[in-house]
């Protein structure tokens, strides 16, 4: 299983845009709100390549989709940025429930890693891309939860 320490403030997944000279992440209100993520704060940040490279995107239902936060960037710990508001709160899972995900990617460990609603993450050991197993969910924190499969 994919280990994640508990000094980790945030996992999500965007895109690097190019915005008039910088390179912009846009960041998940839902960071914001939830407050793992200060604007005018500075933090380190790792980039994980998804699984097929930088061609490979994702798309979201309007229905499932959120406001952004952008964060643009010189590399130098300057920012700016724009706020929406959102209604997301808290995780949108608890223990035990169970659900149909899709694996999008792996994880640098080997497990599998599932977006669902406003972008949370959901870590399934066992499992590759495109897999679409049904899960239970055996452990949530506020921005990534694990679950085990019960069902393909």
């Amino acid at each position: 299983m994919v280990e994640i320490t508990d000094s980790l403030a945030c996992l999500f997944t965007g895109e690097v845009e190019e915005r008039d000279g910088n390179h912009v992440v846009t960041v998940p209100s839902s960071e914001i709100e939830h407050e793992t993520v200060t604007p005018g704060e500075t933090y380190r940040v790792a980039l994980i390549q998804r699984e097929g490279g930088a061609d490979t995107a994702s798309t979201e239902s309007a229905a499932n989709a959120s406001p952004d936060r952008d964060v643009a960037g010189n590399g130098a710990g300057t920012s700016a940025a724009r706020t929406t508001p959102t209604d997301a709160a808290g995780p949108p899972v608890s223990e035990g429930d169970v659900r149909e995900v899709t694996i999008e990617t792996l994880g640098d460990k080997g497990d599998g890693i599932a977006k669902i609603e406003r972008g949370y993450v959901v870590i399934v050991p066992d499992s590759q891309p495109g897999d679409e197993p049904t899960v239970e969910i055996t452990s949530v924190r506020e921005n990534v939860s694990f679950a085990e499969v019960v069902g393909e």
